[in-house]
């Protein structure tokens, strides 16, 4: 199956992004080239704009505390493993202490590496990071991978707490909803909401489907528009009938 997620509101949006954007810097700072650590560190600069949101840590320790109140409240449930009650507690838990421990601007220990900050400037110029541009910056390049890992791990390991935080509030939202399946008529479907609370939709396909469904809603009405990729990847409406499952998430 692939799935594709589409957020209702733009905290669920900045969530999903910074997600992504942390399992692509673990990604390329596990490989050895040059080339890759670039790509992980520009990652991180990324990152870095992303969770510029001065409400962003706020906003996650105030989810986990009420997932947390969520949770406590099966204290005693005799159809709640109290081993596993007692494992995502702590996970919370550790997760909310971590955030707390993170003091000043989100990353502002990045901004004050001047040196971290000229390579950011130039690479957001197209072509601007070559050696010529920045010698320093190619030398380190040319470092052992594992200095250059190593560098990599302290930049990116203060902002941990963070991934790991957004990691459980979007573990949870998915695991929120359950799927029902659907057909799009002629490749179009369409589902008044009613002002629903929902805080993402997820769609999924069987893989073999060569059908990407293009996804607009808000509270009050989802459409979904499926599309199949032609020459050269422009999409092209698909007529016929198309069957996927769909899931509403929210905490």
């Amino acid at each position: 199956m692939i799935t594709y997620e589409y957020p209702f509101n733009e905290r669920i949006r900045t969530l999903l992004r910074l997600e992504d954007l942390f399992e692509k810097t673990a990604y390329f700072m596990q490989l050895e080239g040059a080339q890759e650590h670039h790509v992980a560190l520009v990652t991180l600069f990324e990152i870095l704009e992303v969770a510029g949101r001065a409400d962003l840590k706020l906003d996650l320790i105030q989810e986990l505390e009420r997932q947390r109140q969520t949770l406590l409240a099966y204290r005693n449930n005799p159809d709640i493993s109290e081993e596993a009650l007692s494992g995502a507690l702590y996970e919370i838990e550790h997760a909310s202490a971590a955030l707390l421990g993170m003091t000043g601007k989100m990353g502002q220990y990045l901004r004050e590496n001047e040196w971290l900050m000229s390579i950011k400037s130039r690479a957001a110029i197209p072509g601007g990071v070559c050696e010529f541009d920045l010698p320093s910056y190619h030398y380190w390049l040319h470092h052992a991978p594992e200095r250059r890992r190593e560098a990599l791990g302290g930049w990116v390991r203060p902002l941990l707490p963070l991934r790991d935080g957004l990691a459980i509030v979007l573990r949870l939202l998915r695991a929120s909803g359950r799927p029902e399946h659907h057909v799009a008529k002629g490749g179009v479907f369409q589902m008044m909401l009613g002002g629903s609370a929902a805080q993402m939709v997820r769609v999924s396909l069987r893989l073999q489907v060569p059908h990407i469904p293009e996804i607009s809603a808000n509270k009050y009405a989802l459409n979904i528009r499926f599309t199949r990729p032609e020459n050269e990847g422009r999409p092209r409406h698909v007529d016929s009938d198309v069957d996927f499952d769909m899931v509403f998430c929210n905490l």
